[in-house]
């Protein structure tokens, strides 16, 4: 065979061989999107923000100088103000490629979700513009039996602590948590967010509830009444509120260390009997203290035996005190909304242990709040009740298929 044919079949194996080499190269470098760049094509430098560190002095360190980071400063003063940079916030700078590193686009993320870009690539049209991360919603089930109380059981199953303080919030006016028993049972349908389909950002929503208390049943379906209202409301299968005018303690996660008892024998009384009017809950110092219903300060002193306390009055038919407070957090005349803080646990007065003494009056005498019928909320109108029922029908069979 002719030398010179050889040579020219083995030159044009070794250039398809290369060309098959590259485009196989080409092929492995996967696209790294990140704040809508893909950073394979740029120097990539990240950092948060330090004690002193200023905008101007962190691209002073990436070799851009005064008058140009007093024109980007310029260019984008009605969109973004630097000043708002935070410390221990991220951000991250992308430079071109090359040995000069030229700073392009500088990107602060205030929180996990939301990220802004500077863009000074082009100092003829420099700008400034907020993007968001994408989210994605992921539909949880959760259930469980009671064994102790509701946070450890919760806690047990590894389900997230912002979970158990939303169930707990819509259950608050109709189920006593502090009197759960052994074998209660709930379920739970829920949505959890995820940017960019890998970092967790927390609950997003609870679509449905169903608690067993007392072998009673109770449901619980978020719903807008109002299209305008931010938060939903959660109703039974009834069309009934969940909400009622007074909340079932001042506390969140305590326990009752001693109940509305007329014959009770304090120790701090040389156990004589000696009337207890109220409901003890234990809490530690500094647990936050909230009104059970909406009214009006008409006490905020610190008294005797009571201690620190605060006295509302919600109508002229119910009233509620709270004692024994570190800290009282409102003033006489003051008007309180329902779950507002009004003061702070503590050991004021007369008592044994961090607490606070919760005393309820109808019709000016004192009473068991939790022998009493309370008046719930209302209701859904009429106008909205067959949509609503149409709306839970799937969600009660799927929150009826959770095990």
């Amino acid at each position: 065979m002719d030398k010179s044919y050889i040579l020219k079949y083995l030159l044009l194996f070794v250039i398809l061989q290369s060309c098959i080499f590259d485009f196989n190269s080409d092929q492995q470098i996967k696209p790294n999107i990140k704040f809508g760049f893909d950073l394979n094509n740029y120097k990539v430098f990240h950092d948060t923000i330090s004690p002193g560190d200023s905008f101007g002095e962190i691209l002073i360190k990436k070799k851009i100088s005064y008058p140009q980071i007093y024109k980007i400063v310029q260019g984008i003063k009605d969109s973004f103000d630097i000043r708002w940079l935070t410390v221990g916030k991220p951000y991250t700078i992308l430079s071109t490629k090359d040995s000069l590193e030229q700073p392009l686009y500088f990107i602060y993320q205030p929180n996990k979700v939301n990220y802004v870009v500077i863009d000074f690539s082009n100092f003829d049209s420099i700008n400034a513009y907020n993007k968001k991360k994408p989210i994605t919603i992921v539909r949880k089930y959760a259930s469980g039996v009671i064994n102790s109380s509701l946070s450890e059981t919760m806690d047990q199953k590894g389900l997230p602590y912002q979970l158990i303080n939303d169930l707990s919030d819509i259950y608050a006016w109709t189920i006593d948590f502090f009197r759960l028993q052994e074998g209660d049972k709930f379920k739970i349908i829920y949505n959890e967010r995820y940017i960019e389909d890998s970092i967790y950002a927390g609950i997003k929503s609870i679509d449905a509830a169903y608690f067993e208390h007392n072998n009673e049943p109770f449901y619980a379906f978020s719903y807008k009444t109002d299209s305008l209202k931010k938060i939903p409301e959660y109703y039974d299968e009834k069309t009934n509120s969940l909400q009622r005018t007074f909340l079932k303690a001042p506390v969140t996660f305590s326990n009752v260390s001693s109940g509305y008892n007329l014959k009770r024998r304090i120790a701090y009384y040389g156990y004589r009997v000696k009337a207890h009017k109220g409901t003890d809950f234990a809490a530690p110092v500094g647990t936050k203290i909230m009104a059970t219903a909406d009214g009006k300060i008409v006490e905020s002193r610190k008294k005797g035996a009571n201690g620190n306390y605060v006295k509302i009055r919600h109508n002229t038919k119910y009233s509620t005190q709270y004692l024994h407070m570190k800290k009282r957090l409102v003033k006489k005349g003051q008007y309180v909304k329902q779950g507002q803080v009004i003061g702070l646990v503590g050991m004021t007065g007369n008592t044994s242990g961090p607490h606070v003494c919760y005393r309820f009056w109808r019709n000016g005498k004192q009473v068991d709040p939790y022998k009493e019928k309370l008046p719930p909320a209302k209701s859904i109108s009429k106008k909205l009740r067959g949509n609503f029922e149409q709306f839970i029908i799937p969600l009660k069979h799927e929150l009826d298929q959770v095990k």
